[in-house]
Parts: C-alpha cells; sequence; structure tokens
C-alpha cells in the first residue's frame, strides 16, 4: 500500500468532463494495493513496483482534486507493514524521505491540503519534522483535502480514540454518559471530515484491511481487478460511475 516517488504519471484515456457529470462522492478512500505483485509479474524488486505506484497515486491525486472531489484519504503504510521484509521497509522508507522533501511544493499548484493520519511516533524524528512542515505549509490552501494514512490501522485509531475519551472521563471534564458515536468520530483522526462516501480497491483483493472501520459503516465499496500501478483516470471515473448508479439507504428504505 505504499507510495511516493519522483515522477509524475499521465494517462490519455479519462475525462474529467465524465466525472464532473456524475453526483460525486465527497470523500474517497483508496486502498492502493497491488505494487509488490505489479513488479513480481514483471521480474522486478518490490520496491519497483512502489515507485511505480507512486506516480498513480500522483495522477490520480491530481484528478480527484480537479474532477471536484472533496477529500482524498489514500492509505499509504500501514501499522502491519512493518512485518515486511527490513530491506523492503527500509525502501520505503527512502521512498517516504524522499517524497516529503519534494512534497513541500508538490500539489501547490492544486492547492492541494496534505495531512498524514496515523502513528508519526514510529517514523524517524526526520520524517516526523516532514509530515510536520508540509501540513504547515498547506493547512491554508482552499482545495481537496488529501490525508494520508501512514503507520495507520484503524483498530490502533479506535483504541487511541478510546484511551482518550477514558483519559477526559478519570480527569472529570467528561462523564460516561456524554460519550456518543459522535464524541468518538471527534476522537478520531479524521475529526471535522465527512466519513467516505465511497472506498475504492484496486487489486481485485476483498478485504477492507483495517482500514476506516469506524467511518466506513455506510461506505459504498468498489472493487477493481487491476493492480494499482497500472490503476488509470479511467478507472476512476468507472468507480466514480459505479458509486453514482447505487442507492444509498443508510438502513433506510
Amino acid at each position: 500500500m505504499a507510495l511516493f516517488g519522483k515522477n509524475k504519471k499521465d494517462d490519455s484515456g479519462a475525462g474529467a468532463s465524465l466525472a464532473q457529470e456524475l453526483v460525486l462522492p465527497k470523500h474517497v478512500g483508496i486502498i492502493m494495493d497491488g505494487n509488490g505483485r505489479w513488479a513480481k509479474q514483471r521480474g522486478l524488486p518490490r520496491k519497483a513496483g512502489h515507485r511505480e505506484g507512486a506516480q498513480t497515486f500522483r495522477t490520480i491525486t491530481r484528478y480527484c482534486s480537479q474532477v471536484g472531489i472533496r477529500y482524498l484519504t489514500v492509505y499509504a503504510f500501514s501499522t502491519e507493514n512493518w512485518k515486511r521484509p527490513e530491506d523492503e521497509v527500509g525502501a520505503l522508507m527512502g521512498l517516504f524521505k524522499s517524497y516529503l522533501k519534494e512534497a513541500l511544493e508538490d500539489f501547490q499548484d492544486d492547492d492541494i491540503v496534505v495531512r498524514f493520519i496515523g502513528d508519526k511516533s514510529g517514523f524517524s524524528p526526520e520524517l516526523q519534522a516532514l509530515m510536520d512542515e508540509n501540513e504547515e505549509s498547506s493547512k491554508n490552501r482552499p482545495g481537496m483535502v488529501l490525508n494520508i494514512a501512514m503507520n495507520y490501522g484503524s483498530r490502533d485509531e479506535i483504541v487511541r480514540a478510546v484511551k482518550n475519551i477514558c483519559a477526559k472521563v478519570e480527569a472529570g471534564s467528561l462523564r460516561a454518559a456524554d460519550v456518543t458515536e459522535q464524541l468518538v468520530a471527534d476522537h478520531l483522526y479524521t475529526a471535522g471530515q465527512p466519513d467516505p462516501d465511497l472506498i475504492i480497491r484496486p487489486s481485485g483483493e476483498y478485504r477492507i484491511s483495517n482500514f476506516m472501520l469506524w467511518q466506513s459503516a455506510y461506505t459504498e465499496f468498489v472493487i477493481m481487478n487491476k493492480l494499482w500501478p497500472d490503476f488509470t483516470k479511467a478507472d476512476l471515473d468507472e468507480a466514480l460511475r459505479i458509486y453514482a448508479s447505487r442507492n444509498r439507504r443508510y438502513g433506510g428504505v
């Protein structure tokens, strides 16, 4: 699920006009899956797949901003990804570092707000500082909010929220009776943002993989049988078309 890289990738198979005609979701989540398998199919090291996936990430992020998506959350590095081979994790950290330095100017012309969700403390002080700098430099931009989930796991996020609420109850600033669904939501990394309307998972896997469990209670899911590095604007248009065709009832009739 990792991203980031230096080169920008574009494709001609998608048109913003199609997406603009649809009823768009306000918030889209993407589980960027399949980088390793993409590389393996080509006899390349896994880090080559991550680099290619990074280019797709930039293309799709800009396209989401252009067509009018207000919030985009991408799954970049999960709490479980630390279990991968040491050399792969090391390569990913190097990609993150390179990207974060470049990202101080990247997306500036697109007016994209960059936020990182997840436990930053798991990363090196240098990476943490670069994340903070990116958030600070982009926070007043008027465009789409891009949430990059790094060292993120939804169960960890929920446990963190519960602990913070419990601490307030123990301190006497909150009563147990005051705990509501909204209060829990207010203690998640995505506090103040709408829940995702649509989550897209490329690669054909039918799993949520510990991604936005609380927030996705009524989210529409679209599974696409294409590895993330091969994902195009046309594929995003197709996912948006599928979303627009569905009748969201939220448990009603």
